[in-house]
């Protein structure tokens, strides 16, 4: 199978000029779903010229099955639950909370973290495009969307380079644009469409934030 992107920059290119008609524009703001939407989210914000900041979410892994998400959690306080896989689990209620518990003890370290000190932007009003390196079952995005909704912005673009045709057709209803630029019809997972998918660290999206609140460069 070809690969669709070298890597996350690359991929970060090619989604901004399907989002050019946004550049320059003062009411617009990126913000990229950390980690791995970050270096994603920092070539589309460069592109267009706007601000670029983070829109953290975590997932609620399953216990025992971590991959597998039974809904997320966003700043703000948000919780998205997967129902389907709410329903499949014994002592659902129980197992849910106690991960809520920690995922947001994390959510909490992550915005303090990446920021390092300078507020968070104020969304109300303005057009958010959201940035991840891909979609899946889209449980992140989706509770980035509700979040975002919580926040009186005017717009939600979700923006990836990748997603199959299902989850990208479902954020047309719930998001105000969806911009997939890519969708392979035998979808398996994002990383395979990338030659190099190596993790994003914390220290990188620190440093992406740091260069874009100086300027983007």
């Amino acid at each position: 199978m070809e690969r669709a992107f070298p890597n996350r920059t690359a991929a970060g290119r090619l989604l901004a000029e399907k989002l050019i008609k946004y550049a320059g524009r003062d009411d617009v703001i990126v913000l990229g779903l950390p980690r791995g939407g970050v270096p994603v989210a920092y070539e589309v914000a460069k592109r267009l010229n706007v601000p670029l900041d983070v829109f953290i979410v975590r997932k609620l892994g399953v216990p025992g099955f971590e991959e597998l998400a039974a809904g997320a959690i966003a700043s703000g306080g948000v919780r998205v639950l997967n129902e389907d896989v709410m329903r499949a689990l014994p002592n659902a209620d129980e197992a849910i909370e106690s991960v809520t518990a920690r995922e947001t003890a994390e959510l909490e370290r992550r915005e303090q973290s990446y920021r390092e000190g300078r507020p968070a932007p104020d969304l109300r009003d303005r057009v958010v495009i959201l940035v991840d390196d891909g979609l899946a079952t889209g449980a992140t995005m989706r509770a980035a969307v509700k979040g975002l909704r919580q926040r009186g912005v005017a717009k939600i673009v979700v923006g990836v380079p990748v997603g199959p045709p299902d989850t990208c057709r479902e954020f047309e209803e719930e998001a105000d644009e969806t911009i997939c630029a890519t969708v392979p019809e035998f979808f398996q997972a994002v990383g395979q469409y990338y030659e190099d998918f190596p993790q994003t660290s914390d220290e990188e999206v620190r440093d992406l934030l740091a260069r874009a609140a100086r300027g983007l460069s």
